[in-house]
């Protein structure tokens, strides 16, 4: 995967969601995957060479999505996959459905993205809570999936995890049910949710 200091290094751990993302698309309905946060797009693109699906990427920063359109062709994928800029919340059309949805938002609370000072911020900073950008995540994957069809997003370990369960279990926003955790350790966790076609 190319890529530069102005955006987030791809982690080698994150082939367990993209992995994973493919395993599920094997009984998903027929249609092109969505990447939300795509970043330098690794993530999708790894699913979508795996599973021989199409590809759609949102990714709010148009140097990472320069480099997932390079990644993409690198990989002898460009003609499968679009890259959309912008606001993830803006470039999902109203009607537009998916068979599943793959996220990677930031995910850290704004306090504590010094942390980490070799990362963008854009790419990283989640937010008062670190919560923000999966909420937007999850308001798009509830109206853009198809019934039935999985969420696999990337959380910040087994606490946030907890939290994301709180948010659709109190229905904000409606139309989502985990399934299931996994938790690669104290920081990094993938969850598995479900859409019961409840959403926008």
């Amino acid at each position: 995967m190319a890529y530069d200091e102005r955006v987030l290094e791809p982690r080698p751990w994150t082939l367990a969601q993209s992995r994973w993302a493919a395993e599920a698309a094997t009984d998903a309905a027929p249609g092109p995957l969505l990447e939300l946060c795509a970043g330098v797009g690794h993530i999708g693109l790894a699913a979508a060479v795996l599973a021989d699906r199409d590809l759609v990427q949102v990714e709010l920063d148009p140097v990472a999505a320069g480099f997932a359109r390079a990644n993409a062709k690198d990989a002898g994928w460009a003609s499968r996959v679009e890259v959309r800029v912008g606001r993830l919340e803006d470039l999902v059309a109203a009607g537009e459905r998916f068979p599943l949805i793959i996220a990677d938002p930031p995910y850290l609370p704004t306090a504590e993205v010094d942390r980490f000072p070799q990362d963008p911020m854009l790419a990283i900073d989640g937010g008062g809570d670190g919560l923000a950008l999966i909420r937007a995540c999850l308001v798009v994957a509830a109206g853009s999936l198809v019934v039935g069809g999985p969420l696999l997003l990337q959380v910040a370990g087994a606490r946030q995890a907890d939290e994301v369960a709180t948010l659709v279990t109190d229905a904000e926003p409606a139309g989502l049910q985990v399934l299931e955790t996994r938790v690669i350790d104290h920081a990094r966790a993938i969850v598995l949710l479900t859409s019961s076609g409840g959403g926008r």
